[in-house]
């Protein structure tokens, strides 16, 4: 053999080697990640039976904590670049969700478990739903029997963060009381959480039933509302005498950082306040041009105030009963889910209802929201239409939110999520994260646009009046929370650029007081979704289809903005 022959050889036999050791690095990194995503999963599975709540001991934060750090640490140690393309993005998602975790504890979050419109005990109302069966009855007795636990765990924790300064301030519990005095009810039958035993299902006997009832009125009497009681005393008697008169979370020990922390968190990106700020005055000025023009289109004699307030106070654009609200929520839902395959190439078998709020919770609530289908498979999801204050929830505003709420928004996508095949991990089935998921709900506002179903100027005006609530957040949020805005300047910015009521002007008030960061998602993740597809479309031209672009958005379930910009730039790539 000559000494080229031999060379030759050679470097094929190095060539073949290393295509070798490449895929055994491959096998072992990818082996390395699922490992890490499996214990990841397994240990947020824990055990149900002792703490059908979950467990809110310090000890537990201290522990999950830790063990978050563990994790971080093992993905760390991976080579991402080793990684097919759909583990990379799993990789990057972990550990996102990671170090949220211990950015949780780190800021002591766990002290703090109320918001202004929610809270550790009002998550409790979603636990309440039809029974469909025996074992699901029995799952929600053991409910009911953990709740003096996860209260006595919930006000150790309220305890612990007023002694360190981090609490909500006392402007935002105006009303407040309701959430738990509506549940210290005289009988157990009158109770919200003895509803579910009211309509059990038909095919179970009457000796089962009487047994299952009898068991839930004893629980309601002696554990569910003993321990509203609790919480009233605590609320009254302690926190609200204590917690703090600032509104902003910048005066809380470490709040400045907890707050840039929560806008990396929420965005999915490292923009600053005042960033954010500013991007926030150039969208209300964007868009209070096209409500003008919508003002001339409908000859509106007046000028912007007196426009809000006709839209305000008009009775015309209010419905007479929560029936009729409700009624036509679920007519535009209709005509929504037929616009459907013109838009979208993949939708979810998961079916939606719409129905009102919980009359538990409705006078602190939005004017709608939606609720994830349970994980049982057998309950839908639910659009829930606030019927609460009739003349603060106008007509022309309902097509945008049942678009958000319902489909193509929320419902659409979360299902989605849910259903993606059972290759994916389970923790990115579960997945929410507001800036896509918000960012996309607010999008769809506009797709329902080219769908057709804003009929009217003031519908139109409607989804622009829904589009300026999210930019306004962008300037309130951060004033609040990084410009030490008054909560009076926050309301009047919010009540004279839009045409929300001013019940629910302050009520989102409020929300933003207390969720610092969290309304900033909306604005900066629809803003992306609309470069991305102003993107495509440009690079595209022609051979742009929305079915696909949506599908590029949607096909690799929840992802941080970055991530959604690898997905369509890959559809772009080859659309």
């Amino acid at each position: 053999m000559d000494n080229f022959s031999f060379i030759k050889r050679f470097i094929g036999l190095l060539f073949i080697c290393s295509n070798i050791l490449g895929c055994t690095n491959q096998n072992n990194d990818l082996q390395q990640l699922n490992s890490v995503i499996s214990d990841y999963e397994n240990h947020q599975a824990y055990d149900r039976e002792k703490f059908p709540l979950g467990d809110f001991s310090e000890a537990r934060f201290e522990q999950f904590e830790a063990y978050c750090s563990t994790l971080k640490k093992r993905l760390e140690a991976i080579k991402v670049e080793n990684l097919p393309e759909d583990a990379q993005r799993s990789y990057q998602l972990l550990q996102f969700v990671l170090q949220d975790n211990m950015d949780y504890y780190r800021f002591r979050q766990h002290w703090n478990p109320l918001l202004s419109d929610a809270g550790f005990h009002n998550d409790l109302v979603y636990r309440v739903r039809p029974l469909a069966s025996k074992e699901a009855a029995l799952k929600y007795l053991a409910v009911l029997k953990a709740i003096p636990t996860f209260v006595e765990q919930n006000l150790a924790l309220l305890q612990k963060g007023l002694e360190a300064g981090i609490s909500q301030p006392k402007v935002i519990f105006k009303g407040y009381a309701s959430t738990y005095e509506d549940h210290i009810t005289p009988t157990a039958e009158s109770n919200f959480y003895y509803s579910p035993f009211q309509q059990l299902p038909q095919f179970l006997d009457t000796a089962t039933k009487d047994s299952l009832q009898r068991a839930a009125k004893e629980l309601v009497e002696n554990a569910v509302i003993p321990a509203f009681k609790d919480i009233k005393t605590f609320f009254e008697e302690t926190y609200l005498p204590n917690t703090r008169e600032a509104i902003g979370v910048s005066a809380t020990p470490s709040g400045t950082a907890y707050y840039q922390n929560r806008i990396n968190y929420y965005t999915t990106s490292t923009y600053s306040p005042e960033e954010i700020h500013t991007i926030g005055k150039q969208e209300v000025a964007r868009i209070k041009k096209a409500m003008l023009d919508i003002m001339k289109e409908v000859q509106f004699k007046g000028d912007f105030k007196a426009f809000l307030r006709y839209l305000r106070t008009d009775p015309q654009f209010y419905a007479t009963s929560p029936k009729a609200l409700l009624t036509q929520a679920r007519e535009i839902s209709k005509r929504l889910d037929a616009q459907l395959p013109r838009f979208f190439k993949t939708l979810p078998r998961q079916p939606y209802g719409v129905a009102p709020v919980p009359d538990a919770i409705a006078p602190k609530y939005t004017g709608g929201r939606y609720i994830p289908a349970s994980s049982t498979g057998t309950n839908p999801g639910y659009y829930w239409v606030n019927t609460y204050n009739l003349p603060s929830r106008p007509l022309y505003v309902l097509p945008a939110l049942t678009a958000h709420e319902a489909v193509p928004g929320h419902h659409l996508q979360m299902a989605l999520n849910a259903e993606l095949p059972e290759t994916i991990p389970q923790f990115r089935r579960n997945l929410y994260l507001s800036a896509y998921g918000e960012g996309w709900g607010l999008y769809t506002e506009k797709v329902a646009a080219e769908m057709g179903i804003y009929t009217t100027p003031y519908e139109r005006f409607g989804q622009l009046t829904y589009e300026m609530w999210r930019a306004c957040r962008l300037v309130v949020d951060t004033g609040i929370h990084a410009l030490r805005w008054t909560r009076e300047e926050a309301v009047a910015y919010m009540a004279n650029n839009t045409a929300l009521s001013l019940h629910e002007v302050n009520t989102e008030i409020d929300r933003y007081i207390s969720w610092p960061g969290q309304a900033l998602a909306y604005k900066i993740g629809e803003l992306k979704i609309l470069a991305l597809r102003a993107k495509a479309e440009e690079a595209l031209g022609d051979a742009f289809d929305i079915r696909n672009f949506h599908e590029a958005l949607l096909q690799h379930g929840t992802l941080t903005l970055p991530l959604l910009e690898e997905s369509v730039n890959a559809y772009i790539a080859n659309p």
